[in-house]
């Protein structure tokens, strides 16, 4: 944009911030799921494999504990990002906005010149032109390519790359898959193609409590009536189309009437009404009444600021007020409680059931009396890797005697993310217990580690072994 201003220098548009942004964003989405440390990716659901990635660490199904944490995060974060900066997520955030800026201003505006010019967004193009139609059809052709993409993009965030071209190559294997890719991609190519901004306004959840979440403070795109005028009534009627009409009634006014604010919004709405749902704050309608007010030398009618600073002038916005230093308070307090959560993950997970019978008591050949219970463990590796287990077991500290370990006699191997149920015998032959009419129920600590790496991939269990009555181990011997 050129500086065509009476001494009045214009700021970089808007509009080209948010295409740096829109750019960096869709390389982060393309990249992200392509980058994994040991096999680990920085975000991952996967249900094929039952685990999530989180921050290149892998978590089994079992601890998705940390997903509510990532919604509420997620949630909490929009609405605090709608308090301070009111629909800034539609407008510089969302996949909607992007996709539809991708299809409208690059590749019907810049690409085929189907339509005249960007700042033009109310002028549709003459479709009855046989050239417009082959111009349309390329541009529909060109979407559906990147529907199919965008689609595939988001899939990998559940099925890896990796894995999404193998199932890929076996379509009828994995027609969940191909078909979830194709039902993304024709949503992708009707919601931008034919429902268009239709979507943000009518079909969108967000823009219907966005005005819940706004306040006095709220920063947004505002047509400034101290100093443009009213060009619409209290009933929201417009009553002035031409300047000099308006400066009959509000002689200091200064909106020319170009109505450049509205030709360039992309939702169709007229900013100068007010505060509208509709609304997604682009900032377009900045941009463009910048460039018609600086060519006079003076500041933007239309500015990214709130109702307390711009048109009630009770001072500048307050930025850190009570709601806004509550919903970060809220973020960090989740941050930190899914880091926490997160740390403590199990490198092995690991379900220890008692069989149904209590114990087997048996004389040994040198006189000694043996009581058995056995237990099924239920073990899986959640690293990359192969890797032997093997186990300890501790009485209490007040009760003497020892149990051993009669099976499994010597560790054994697991595969990573294959659960694999082993049968645990222990045995005693020391009087762990003296008492005559009850069997006694003794609590202890099973540690199961990985062989070789016993101080970091460690498991504590607690368990029961039940010893017999006086009088079963009288009989017994």
């Amino acid at each position: 944009m050129k500086d065509e201003s009476v001494g009045l220098k214009l700021p970089t548009p808007w509009r080209y911030k948010r295409y740096y942004l829109f750019a960096f964003l869709t390389v982060v989405a393309l990249v992200l799921p392509w980058i994994n440390i040991d096999g680990n990716h920085f975000f991952l659901l996967n249900f094929d494999k039952l685990e999530l990635h989180l921050a290149f660490v892998q978590f089994d199904m079992q601890e998705l504990y940390l997903l509510p944490f990532l919604l509420m995060i997620l949630f909490l974060g929009i609405f605090g990002m709608t308090v301070l900066g009111g629909r800034v997520f539609c407008g510089w955030i969302c996949p909607q906005t992007i996709f539809r800026v991708i299809y409208r201003d690059l590749l019907e505006t810049k690409l085929l010149h189907l339509r005249k010019r960007i700042k033009n967004k109310q002028q549709e193009p003459d479709m009855s032109i046989p050239k417009n139609k082959l111009k349309r059809g390329v541009a529909i052709l060109i979407w559906t390519v990147l529907s199919f993409v965008a689609s595939a993009n988001l899939i990998w965030f559940f099925v890896p790359p990796e894995d999404f071209f193998a199932y890929l190559a076996d379509p009828f294997d994995h027609m969940i898959l191909v078909g979830t890719l194709l039902a993304s991609a024709l949503f992708l190519i009707y919601d931008i193609v034919f429902l268009q901004e239709d979507y943000c306004i009518y079909v969108c959840p967000y823009s219907r409590i966005q005005s819940v979440l706004y306040d006095e403070n709220t920063v947004m795109a505002l047509y400034n009536t101290n100093r443009g005028g009213h060009i619409y009534n209290e009933a929201k009627e417009k009553v002035f189309t031409k300047q000099k009409d308006l400066q009959a009634v509000e002689p200091h006014a200064e909106c020319t009437a170009c109505e450049s604010c509205v030709t360039v919004c992309p939702t169709h709405i007229d900013i100068r009404k007010g505060l509208q749902l509709e609304c997604i704050n682009c900032l377009e309608c900045v941009d463009a009444c910048t460039v018609v007010m600086g060519k006079l030398g003076k500041p933007s009618l239309v500015t990214w600021s709130s109702e307390y600073e711009t048109i009630d002038k009770k001072g500048k916005t307050k930025y850190f007020r009570p709601t806004v230093v509550a919903y970060i308070l809220l973020l960090i307090g989740l941050a930190i409680g899914m880091v926490i959560m997160g740390s403590n993950k199990e490198h092995i997970l690991l379900n220890i059931n008692k069989e149904n019978r209590l114990y087997s008591v048996s004389k040994e050949a040198d006189g000694r009396v043996a009581v058995d219970n056995a237990y099924v463990f239920l073990i899986q590796n959640t690293q990359n890797k192969k890797m032997d287990f093997y186990f300890d077991v501790t009485l209490p500290k007040d009760v003497k005697g020892k149990l051993e370990i009669v099976k499994p006699s010597d560790s054994f191997s697991v595969t990573p993310d294959v659960k694999k149920k082993k049968i645990v015998v222990l045995r005693t032959y020391d009087m762990l217990a003296d008492d005559a009419r009850h069997d006694t129920i003794i609590p202890i600590t099973i540690r199961a580690y990985a062989v070789g790496r016993e101080d970091e991939i460690v498991v504590y269990r607690e368990a029961t072994f039940v010893y017999p009555r006086a009088d079963v181990i009288e009989e017994a011997k």
